[in-house]
C-alpha cells in the first residue's frame, strides 16, 4: 500500500523494465507468470489488499493492464477524463468465482468518482493536472493511450 501511494500510479503487473507492484511484493524481477513463482500466494493475497483499499481506484489506465491509482490522483485524472479513453478510466472489481472462474466489472467514470473528487478535479487547470500524469501520458499529438514509464529516478523499488 505504501508503494501506491508514494507513486500515486503504479501496473500491478508489468514486462520490461516497468515498475510493477508485484515484483515490489515478491522483492524481485518475476521471469514468466507470477502465479507460479513460490511467492504467488502471497502476491495474490497482498493484490487484493490493495485493490479492495478504499483509497485505491483500480483501472486499466496504463497500456490496458490493471493500474492502481492512489486517491491523491483522482482530481488530476478527473481533470483529465475528456483526454482518455472510457475503458482506461472505468473502475475495474475482479472476481474469482468459487468454481476459480475470473469475472471482471466495470464502473464507468464518473459513476465511481466521488463529488468531493470531482469538485477539487473542476478546480484544477488542465495544465495543472497534466503536470500530475506527465510521466504516463503520451507526448501531445499522439494517441491518448498512456504509456509506461522506463524506469528512472522517480520510478525506484521499494
Amino acid at each position: 500500500m505504501a508503494l501506491v501511494k508514494e507513486r500515486g500510479v503504479i501496473a500491478a503487473s508489468a514486462q520490461g523494465s516497468t515498475p510493477s507492484l508485484v515484483e515490489a511484493i515478491a522483492g524481485q524481477p518475476i521471469k514468466g507468470s507470477w502465479w507460479a513463482h513460490p511467492e504467488g500466494k502471497h502476491i495474490y493475497a497482498t493484490l487484493r489488499l490493495v485493490a479492495e483499499a478504499e483509497e485505491v481506484l483500480v483501472c486499466r489506465l496504463v497500456g490496458g493492464k490493471i493500474t492502481f491509482v492512489h486517491r491523491r490522483l483522482w482530481p488530476a485524472l478527473a481533470r483529465l477524463a475528456d483526454r482518455l479513453p472510457p475503458e482506461q478510466i472505468a473502475r475495474v472489481r475482479e472476481e474469482h468465482t468459487a468454481s476459480g472462474r475470473h469475472v471482471s466489472h466495470s464502473v464507468p467514470f464518473p459513476t465511481w468518482v466521488p463529488e468531493a473528487i470531482m469538485r477539487e478535479a473542476g478546480a484544477l487547470s488542465e495544465q495543472e493536472a497534466f503536470a500530475v500524469f506527465a510521466e504516463w501520458l503520451p507526448p501531445p499529438g499522439s494517441p491518448a493511450k498512456l504509456r509506461r514509464p522506463a524506469v528512472g529516478p522517480r520510478s525506484r523499488r521499494p
